[in-house]
């Protein structure tokens, strides 16, 4: 999962970054409005956490334009303000939540939490591909009824996998959503971590589920979909 953090308080904007990179989120930050518009027009974010109050461009107004651009993914707002009138104008920006400032960390998981559950009736509680099976709740995975310890990044990339079964991802598109912004699309850290995800998910069961699209990227396939 990647987010976008818009904050103009430093000291903040790196409390929150390491809590969430803590909890396997990725997370871009943006210190003012226009960048984090530019941002978030330019990436495909799972979650935008925009605070109000940003040189350049007010949060109120990165959400409106956000918005009126066809962009759908869930926006978490931050103010120091606690008013009936500005939640309501918050929302009515198009944000999905409001969080006042300032707050308790594990509040803020919680929401953002909340808002990447939303998906729809259909979208279901655990993510499974043949015998594997993830739970994004509790970050657990099981194949075969084991369960399997992944690290951060491991974790996240068989998450993204799973949500795109069937497509090829090409290692691009797994380093802008399981690597914050700094990264080096030409680097080989996602064969790498691929090797090792392979090593644990696929090495002692069958059918191996993890494909190599040779040219293109990586590709969890199950035999019942392919």
């Amino acid at each position: 999962m990647r987010i976008l953090l818009v904050e103009d308080d430093a000291n903040l904007a790196q409390f929150v970054q390491k809590g969430l990179r803590e909890e396997r989120y990725a997370v871009d930050w943006a210190g003012d409005g226009e960048e984090g518009l530019d941002l978030a027009g330019q990436n495909d974010y799972d979650l935008l956490i925009v605070d109000i109050l940003l040189p350049k461009l007010d949060g109120l107004t990165l959400c409106r334009r956000f918005r009126a651009k066809g962009g759908r993914t869930p926006i978490l707002l931050l103010t120091a303000q606690d008013s009936v009138q500005d939640k309501v104008a918050g929302l009515d920006s198009g944000a999905d939540d409001y969080l006042t400032k300032p707050f308790a960390f594990a509040e803020l998981l919680a929401r953002v939490r909340a808002l990447l559950r939303r998906g729809g009736p259909h979208t279901p509680t655990r993510l499974k591909a043949a015998d594997l099976e993830l739970d994004p709740a509790s970050h657990r995975v099981w194949r075969a009824g084991k369960e399997i310890a992944l690290t951060n990044k491991e974790y996240a990339i068989l998450d993204f996998l799973l949500r795109n079964k069937n497509r090829v991802l090409t290692r691009t598109a797994i380093i802008e959503h399981v690597w914050d912004i700094s990264y080096d699309p030409m680097t080989n850290i996602v064969d790498a971590h691929i090797r090792a995800l392979r090593a644990k998910i696929d090495r002692d069961f069958s059918p191996p589920l993890i494909t190599t699209v040779r040219g293109a990227g990586y590709m969890l396939e199950t035999p019942e979909e392919a």
